[in-house]
């Protein structure tokens, strides 16, 4: 927490695709430099498969660079968003799986996780925490501080609706969850990949309807999967996923 607001700025804005806001980073830096409270910073992985992958450590690299400028990282293992399944990117509905499955993954992900994190210096959670203990009734609350008009803005979405391709109810509840998990954990900043843009802002959003500062959020580049090819100078592909199987493991 001694290092210069200009030089941390720098340090987490480098590599940055999105930063929402700078201004606002700005000055809760210059906050936490004053109290001497740092940032709490959180990064969301879904354990769908066993493995972390390469593409995930761009975004824990960013996070250790938090962790050496002094500030509160949590490592938020979404075990139950991954049985509703994440459709950002998605043209068509993601298969969901049962809990058993998505535990089976989460037990490896802490470990493999550490080889970038400082492991003394990383909180962890699961988002099955808070999201098991909603009611029916608070659910519905959920719901209804976000607009079907609002969700179709996301470009999955949107192009489904326009091609006439099933949307499930299920899948408009997840950029919800993950914003709820912002809400719960009282973040600072939100860290994710340039294609979840739309769910973190989310978060962002949800936060004041709960009373709460709105978080910031930032996001870094997708690194390209394995079956990438180079066409005229640029390279050009699908981005690094389990799903996909174009992933190469940690």
């Amino acid at each position: 927490m001694n290092v210069p607001v200009e030089e941390q700025l720098a340090v987490i804005t480098r590599g940055a695709v999105d930063v929402h806001v700078r201004a606002e980073l700005e000055s809760r830096l210059t906050k936490a430099m004053q109290t001497g409270k740092p940032l709490r910073v959180k990064a969301g992985f879904d354990p769908t498969r066993p493995d972390l992958h390469i593409g995930h450590a761009v975004l824990m690299a960013k996070m250790r660079q938090f962790q050496d400028l002094g500030h509160h990282v949590i490592l938020l293992v979404g075990e139950f968003t991954a049985m509703v399944g994440d459709p950002t990117g998605k043209n068509d509905l993601r298969p969901r799986l049962s809990r058993e499955e998505v535990q089976a993954s989460a037990k490896t992900y802490t470990d493999q996780a550490f080889k970038i994190l400082d492991r003394g210096r990383t909180e962890i959670r699961s988002n099955s925490e808070w999201l098991d203990k909603l009611t029916p009734s608070e659910m519905v609350e959920l719901m209804a501080k976000m607009t079907v008009s609002r969700m179709l803005e996301r470009k999955d979405f949107g192009q489904r609706f326009e091609e006439g391709r099933p949307i499930y109810q299920h899948e408009f509840l997840y950029p919800l969850l993950q914003g709820y998990d912002s809400v719960a954990l009282d973040c600072d900043i939100e860290l994710g990949g340039s294609d979840q843009l739309f769910n973190l802002l989310v978060g962002r959003d949800l936060m004041p309807r709960y009373g709460l500062v709105p978080q910031m959020v930032l996001t870094t580049p997708l690194l390209e999967g394995t079956d990438a090819r180079l066409e005229n100078g640029v390279i050009v592909g699908k981005k690094m996923s389990k799903s996909a199987e174009n992933d190469s493991g940690l």
